[in-house]
């Protein structure tokens, strides 16, 4: 592909994060450049990734499934794929070196969805949230050129921690496309363990009576997403200035998604939690702040660079 072509794609990338998330389009503008640029070509595809699934009827989800594997394989050969989406992924991921692996488990955790997989225990829905979300992180670790262990792992839980969010922001909308991911073991001991078989139906409203249970395990799977937050706090040191910035405003805004899904009762039936516009500036700031106090510490104690690191999810549930 052409420098031309390369940046064009760029741009339709940038495109697609200013039309599907405003918070991410936030965190990215606050990157240097370079990473920006990888940045926003990698949340494309991922994004390009879910949507050919989700938006796909369930009888054509595991053939649009097994077209992104082989357009994966096209991605990762020596071949210069043609698409200018795909060609722009392909450049990062080569430049970037980013394990297939990362992206593997990223449509592993599609196809999760696709087989429509029942979540029993925490141990079920952290392997999908690293799966999904996770991933991502590593990902950006290697666009942002921090490859130790330490903090491919806290990037990994930052993930998790965004995803766990996700889940507790949208319990309505995914039960309205026939998805429960709050687990058993969290709902049963809030008497709702039977809340799965209910999605058997084709009724898909969501039965009031089980709110009060749902609530309280949402403000349970929120706790946990604390605990993942705070080992992705622990990873920022390692970030540059303006990276740390841009990562500790994604963390916060997430994080204040939580806090207003909290403030509304974790019901389910309370419509989708949003922290506005003028709250994520607000916490940009903060972020800002946070860099500043940690500047003369990164100074004095540059992080240890370790390109060939590559993250086994050995731990993947914090249980404290």
């Amino acid at each position: 592909m052409t420098g031309t072509g390369l940046t064009r794609a760029r741009e339709a990338a940038r495109q697609v994060i200013a039309n599907k998330s405003k918070s991410f389009a936030l965190a990215s503008k606050l990157l240097p450049p370079e990473v920006a640029s990888n940045v926003v070509v990698l949340y494309a595809y991922c994004r390009r990734a879910d949507d050919a699934v989700d938006l796909a009827t369930p009888e054509e989800q595991p053939q649009r499934l097994a077209a992104l594997r082989a357009e994966l394989d096209r991605v990762y050969s020596p071949v210069a794929v043609v698409e200018p989406e795909l060609a722009a992924f392909q450049h990062v991921v080569h430049d970037c070196e980013i394990p297939r692996l990362y992206v593997d488990e990223l449509l592993a955790g599609m196809q999760m969805d696709v087989e429509a997989v029942d979540y029993e225990t925490l141990d079920d829905l952290a392997l999908y949230a690293h799966r999904v979300a996770g991933v991502v992180g590593l990902m950006m670790c290697h666009v942002m050129g921090v490859r130790t262990k330490d903090a491919l792992e806290n990037a990994a839980h930052l993930g998790i921690g965004m995803q766990f969010t996700n889940i507790a922001r949208d319990v309505l909308e995914d039960w309205q496309r026939g998805r429960l991911y709050l687990p058993d073991a969290l709902l049963e001991p809030h008497g709702a363990g039977d809340l799965r078989q209910r999605l058997a139906g084709a009724d898909r409203s969501f039965p009031a009576e089980y709110a009060p249970g749902v609530a309280r395990a949402t403000a349970d799977l929120l706790d946990r997403a604390d605990a993942y937050y705070r080992s992705g706090d622990a990873g920022m040191p390692q970030l540059s200035l303006r990276c740390g910035l841009a990562v500790r405003t994604a963390r916060h805004v997430y994080s204040a998604i939580g806090a207003q899904v909290r403030a509304q009762g974790c019901n389910p039936l309370a419509g989708r939690a949003v922290v506005p516009g003028r709250r994520k500036l607000w916490l940009a700031a903060r972020a800002l702040w946070e860099t500043a106090w940690a500047a003369p510490r990164a100074w004095l104690q540059p992080a240890p660079r370790t390109p060939d690191a590559v993250f086994e999810p050995e731990r993947l549930v914090i249980r404290s």
